[in-house]
C-alpha cells in the first residue's frame, strides 16, 4: 500500500510538472517571399518548426505553380511555432513589421501579385486583439510614412509547401537571389535582434 501512495504521489508530481511547462502556441505571417520570412523566424530563440507554405486561399492544397497565378488568393506564408516563455507574440510581430515593408499593397520589392501580401493570420483572440493594436499604433505615429496595409485575418488552412521551399536559405544560401535579397535581412535581424537569435 505503501508503494502505490509513492507512485501515486510520483505521478501526481509529474503531472503538475508537465502542466507547468510552457506550450507552444502557433504563428503565421506573410511578408512577401516565403523563403526571406522563413530565414529570418528560424533564427529565433524560441521559435521551432517554421514551415513555408499557403493560406487564404480559395482551393485546398494548392501547388506553388498554381499560387504563383495569383489567381488562387493565397499568401506566401509561413507558419511557425513558439515558446511564449521565451519570445512574445509582441516581439514576433516587431520583427514581422521591422523585416518587411507593410505599406504595399499585394507588394514586396520585385514580387508582386496578391500572394505576396503583407498578413497576420491569428490563431486566437489575444493574437487578434495585439496585431490590431499594434497596427493602429504604428498607423497612428505614422511610422512609416505611409499606412500600414497589413491584412489581419482569422488562421484558415494551412498548405505546407513543396519540399524544395522548406530550409531554402540554409541549403541554397549561396544562390543569387540569397545572397541578393535574403542576406542583407539577415544582416538587419543580426543589428536589431541580436539579443533574441539563437546562438
Amino acid at each position: 500500500m505503501k508503494y502505490l501512495t509513492i507512485m501515486a504521489l510520483i505521478l501526481l508530481s509529474m503531472q503538475d510538472a508537465n502542466a507547468q511547462k510552457p506550450k507552444t502556441l502557433k504563428a503565421t505571417f506573410g511578408m512577401g517571399c516565403f523563403w526571406c520570412s522563413e530565414a529570418l523566424f528560424q533564427r529565433l530563440n524560441g521559435v521551432s518548426n517554421v514551415k513555408s507554405g499557403y493560406e487564404g486561399g480559395d482551393i485546398a492544397n494548392p501547388t506553388y505553380e498554381e499560387v504563383c497565378t495569383g489567381t488562387t488568393n493565397h499568401a506566401e506564408v509561413i507558419e511557425m511555432e513558439y515558446d511564449p516563455a521565451k519570445i512574445s507574440y509582441d516581439e514576433l510581430l516587431e520583427i514581422f513589421w521591422k523585416s518587411h515593408d507593410a505599406t504595399t499593397l499585394n507588394r514586396q520589392g520585385a514580387d508582386v501579385g496578391t500572394q505576396y501580401r503583407s498578413v497576420i493570420f491569428y490563431h486566437n483572440n489575444e493574437q487578434k486583439e495585439i496585431a490590431e493594436k499594434y497596427k493602429a499604433e504604428l498607423n497612428k505615429a505614422n511610422a512609416f510614412g505611409k499606412p500600414v496595409v497589413t491584412e489581419i485575418a482569422k488562421a484558415q488552412p494551412f498548405y505546407v509547401a513543396e519540399n524544395y521551399h522548406q530550409d531554402y536559405y540554409l541549403k541554397n544560401g549561396e544562390a543569387p537571389y540569397c545572397r541578393l535579397v535574403i542576406l542583407p535581412k539577415m544582416e538587419k535581424l543580426e543589428k536589431l535582434f541580436k539579443a533574441k537569435l539563437k546562438h
